[in-house]
C-alpha cells in the first residue's frame, strides 16, 4: 500500500456495525476477490473485494473474514483468515502479511492461516443456524460473471444444505451507505490530493496540449501524495467530447476556444473522491460558454439545498429536473411549447432530459459508485456526489460541475468546498 496506516478503529466500528445485525447463532463468512488472468502469464492489478476491505481494510488476495459472534470459544469469534507467508512466493511476488500486521491493520486479534481454516470452519458451521454469504450485488452491475463469492456460495450450499442462509449483500448495503467520521476524514486525504492535482492542471492547461497529457499531470499527483492512483478512469474530454459521458480515449489535442471537462478523484486509503470541473482551453470563458456554464453552477447549487435527509433520489431528480427546466428556457435550449404538456411521473421523456440526461448524485466511498438506495429517504451519514450536467449537440459543448456531500441531520456538508468552482475563480487560477 502507497497510503499511510489507517487508524484500525474505521475497520472495527464497521464490523461492529455488521455483527450487530446478524441474527442469533449465525456465522458470517466473506472472501478476497480472485487474481484475474489477462493474457500469457500476467494477471490484472489486484483489486480488493470492497465489502470485505470495508470490514478489515486489507488489501492483501487469498483473505476471507469470519463472524460468528456466538461460537463457544471466544477467540474465535472474530477470526481474520491470510495466505501463509512463503518464501518462494515472496521472492517471486513480494512480501505477505505476517500474523501481527493484520491485526494492526483491521484490529481483529485472531489470525488463521488459509491452509487451516476449512477444519475449524467445518466445526463452527456444525454448531451454527445460520450462515451469511456474500454476493456482489450492486444496482450498477449487469455482468453475468461468476466471481468467487458466487462460486463460494454453491459450495458451501452443497456442503451444509440444511442450514439457513442469508444474503450479507443485504445487510452491506444499508451499513456501507451510512459513512462513519472516521471513514469520512479518508475521504478528505483524497479530496485534498485531487484538489492538488487540479490545482496543478489548471496550471499545465493551454491550447496545443493534449488530453493523456493532462492526465499524467493529475495521476503524477496523485501518487506523489500517496494516494493508490485513480478513483476510476479519469476522464479529460475536450470540445464536443465532453458530450460522452465516460469518455475515456483521451488522446486528443484541446483546442483554444473550447471547453475542457475533467472528471477524476484520487483514491486514498480505499475511499474514493469524485471531482469535476469544466475549465476553458484558453483560460477564458467566452459570454455564451459562461452563461452555460453559470446555469450548470445554480443548478449544482440548488441540488446542493435540497439533497438533504428524507428526499428520495428519485424525488431529488425530479424536483432539480423541474430547475432545469427553469434554466434550459432561460438560456434558450427549451421552449414553453416543449414543456407545456409534460408528463413530470415519466422521468426519462421529459423535455430537459435532453440536455442532461444523467443522474444527479451517486453514492460514494469504498467504491466511486457506492453501496445504496435509490428508492428509500436519504439518511444522515450518506455520502453523495452532486454533478448536474448540460451537455448541447448543435453546440459541441459539454459542462459538468461535481462536489461531494456528506448528509447531516441538518442538510449537508460540502467536503470539495474551497476547490474553485465560479468562472471567475477558475480564470483566475488559470492566470497563474
Amino acid at each position: 500500500m502507497k497510503h499511510l496506516p489507517l487508524n484500525s478503529k474505521i475497520f472495527i466500528q464497521n464490523r461492529q456495525r455488521f455483527i450487530k445485525k446478524m441474527k442469533p447463532n449465525s456465522i458470517a463468512v466473506f472472501n478476497s476477490n480472485d487474481e484475474v488472468p489477462s493474457n500469457g502469464d500476467a494477471l490484472y492489478r489486484f483489486q480488493q473485494n470492497s465489502d470485505l476491505y470495508w470490514l478489515t481494510g486489507i488489501e492483501q488476495e487469498d483473505t476471507m473474514v469470519v463472524f460468528y459472534p456466538d461460537n463457544p470459544d471466544p477467540k474465535y469469534r472474530e477470526v481474520l483468515v491470510l495466505v501463509r507467508p512463503n518464501e518462494l512466493k515472496e521472492k517471486w511476488d513480494g512480501k505477505r502479511l505476517r500474523a501481527e500486521e493484520g491485526i494492526a491493520i483491521s484490529g481483529i486479534q485472531k489470525v488463521v492461516w488459509l491452509d487451516s481454516i476449512d477444519g475449524l470452519l467445518q466445526q463452527w458451521i456444525h454448531l451454527a443456524d445460520t450462515i451469511y454469504l456474500n454476493t456482489n450485488e450492486n444496482d450498477r452491475k449487469g455482468t453475468l460473471l461468476e466471481t468467487r463469492d458466487y462460486r463460494y456460495a454453491q459450495q458451501m450450499k452443497l456442503r451444509f444444505p440444511l442450514h439457513n442462509y442469508e444474503r450479507s449483500a443485504r445487510l452491506m448495503k444499508e451499513l456501507r451507505a451510512i459513512k462513519t467520521k472516521e471513514e469520512v476524514d479518508v475521504l478528505k486525504i483524497a479530496i485534498d490530493i485531487t484538489h492538488k492535482a487540479f490545482r496543478r492542471v489548471m496550471n499545465f492547461v493551454k491550447p496545443g496540449v493534449f488530453e493523456h497529457e493532462i492526465e499524467a499531470e493529475i495521476v503524477h499527483e496523485f501518487l506523489r501524495n500517496r494516494a493508490k492512483g485513480e478513483a476510476y478512469g479519469s476522464i479529460i474530454a475536450s470540445g464536443d467530447r465532453a458530450r460522452t459521458l465516460h469518455y475515456v480515449s483521451n488522446n486528443e489535442e484541446c483546442k483554444s476556444g473550447e471547453l475542457l471537462l475533467m472528471d477524476f478523484g484520487a483514491n486514498y486509503g480505499g475511499y474514493c473522491a469524485d471531482l469535476t470541473r469544466t475549465i476553458p482551453v484558453n483560460g477564458k470563458f467566452t459570454k455564451r460558454q459562461k452563461e452555460v456554464f453559470d446555469a450548470c453552477l445554480h443548478l449544482h447549487n440548488y441540488a446542493k439545498t435540497i439533497l438533504k435527509p428524507g428526499i428520495s433520489i428519485v424525488d431529488y431528480t425530479n424536483k432539480v429536473g423541474d430547475e432545469a427546466t427553469k434554466q434550459f428556457l432561460k438560456i434558450g435550449l427549451l421552449k414553453r411549447e416543449d414543456v407545456k404538456n409534460e408528463n413530470r411521473d415519466e422521468l426519462e421523456t421529459r423535455p430537459f432530459r435532453k440536455y442532461l440526461y444523467h443522474g444527479i448524485s451517486h453514492h460514494l466511498g469504498v467504491d466511486v459508485h457506492d453501496l445504496g438506495t435509490r428508492t428509500e429517504p436519504i439518511k444522515p451519514g450518506m455520502l453523495f456526489t452532486i454533478e448536474p450536467g448540460i451537455y448541447i449537440e448543435e453546440e459541441k459543448m459539454g459542462i459538468r460541475i461535481e462536489n461531494n456531500v456528506w448528509i447531516t441531520k441538518s442538510g449537508n456538508i460540502d467536503l470539495f468546498k474551497g476547490i474553485p468552482i465560479t468562472t471567475d475563480e477558475i480564470e483566475a487560477c488559470m492566470k497563474g
